[in-house]
């Protein structure tokens, strides 16, 4: 008969389930690791079972309240949603989740980030969450940095000139010979170039909108499976973004980066970086780069890594792990009943 996560809570109190968990963390952690979400993610509501049930989460979402001077927490508590689907809004907001997940791992059962797996990685935006795990950045810190590159983000291509599209069924190298002949189709000055190899037939293009727009077109040509337009405030991950760059590297520059505690691998490299010189510089680099999801992973499976743990909201990662890898499973933490599960199973 299947036991349910609230059985195994009544079976096995906190106590017992965090010493299960540290008993064999040191075998998983050498084949796990912690992968942390970009935008797309967020949804009203992400964290309040948390915050219902835990001290520690509450106190994680007061920490990025009081470094943004605003009750952030509230919005991802109630919404209105298109306020919370705001760049600027959305970014501190998804990390804020991740770290609550991770407050009460370490504060709760003992688990720290050595226990939990051998690297860190995130999508886009998920690069600084992960980095925040690993005692790169602190909490307030990385909610600032969030908060300006959100902003700036929004402000860097005026509404409607930029777009992104996903297409499906097409590999990279196809994706950039499209993107290259829809730039060459559209006006002087147009854009478009691959942003996003999320996994096997999945390319984000991003760029000016004709070019994007012509890229679909030409992709359905090509045998993709469909191309969609993407509903998203600007042509992140391309040349377009050069403004926000320019914004990051003077706020990282301003901003203390310790080695992580576990090694980052880079959205820009798809390999392991330790330097705080190195990860700044990838940073910035990061918002006009792709982001190399695709072969993140792979880097990470070549090292015996066979599991992905997807810290916070939303499953898009964890989903991801199979298609890139069938030897890969993927895992999402975002709930209570889901910590639960993950101590359980050791």
């Amino acid at each position: 008969m299947p036991v349910t996560d609230a059985k195994v809570r009544e079976a096995a109190p906190a106590p017992v389930l965090a010493e299960a968990a540290l008993a064999s963390a040191p075998a998983l952690a050498a084949t796990r690791a912690l992968v942390f979400p970009g935008q797309g993610s967020q949804a009203v509501g992400m964290g309040s079972a948390l915050a219902k049930e835990f001290a520690d989460a509450r106190e994680v979402f007061a920490e990025v309240d009081d470094a943004l001077g605003e009750t952030l927490s509230a919005l991802m508590a109630n919404g209105p949603e298109d306020v919370l689907t705001l760049t600027e809004n959305a970014q501190p907001a998804l990390m804020a989740v991740s770290m609550a997940v991770l407050r009460v791992l370490e504060r709760e059962y003992g688990c720290g980030i050595h226990t939990l797996g051998r690297f860190v990685a995130g999508h886009s935006l998920g690069e600084y969450t992960a980095l925040t795990a690993a005692g790169s950045f602190s909490i307030g810190d990385a909610a600032r940095l969030l908060r300006k590159r959100g902003l700036a983000m929004q402000t860097a291509v005026p509404v409607g000139d930029g777009a992104m599209a996903a297409l499906m069924g097409l590999e990279l190298a196809a994706a950039r010979e499209i993107a290259a002949e829809a730039t060459r189709d559209s006006y002087d000055g147009a854009v478009c170039v691959a942003a996003n190899d999320n996994a096997p037939g999945q390319v984000v293009i991003s760029g000016s909108r004709a070019a994007v727009k012509r890229a679909t077109e030409i992709a359905a040509l090509r045998g993709a499976k469909r191309s969609i337009m993407l509903p998203v405030s600007g042509p992140f991950h391309c040349p377009l973004m050069a403004p926000v760059a320019d914004v990051m590297a003077e706020a990282l520059a301003a901003v203390d980066i310790q080695p992580p505690l576990v090694p980052l691998i880079s959205n820009v490299t798809a390999r392991e970086v330790t330097s705080p010189a190195e990860i700044r510089d990838l940073l910035v680099s990061q918002v006009t780069g792709m982001v190399r999801w695709r072969e993140s992973v792979l880097y990470m499976r070549a090292q015996g890594v066979d599991e992905l743990v997807e810290i916070g909201a939303g499953k898009v990662l964890s989903g991801l792990a199979r298609r890139i890898d069938r030897g890969l499973t993927g895992r999402s933490l975002g709930s209570p009943e889901d910590i639960t599960s993950f101590l359980a199973a050791g």
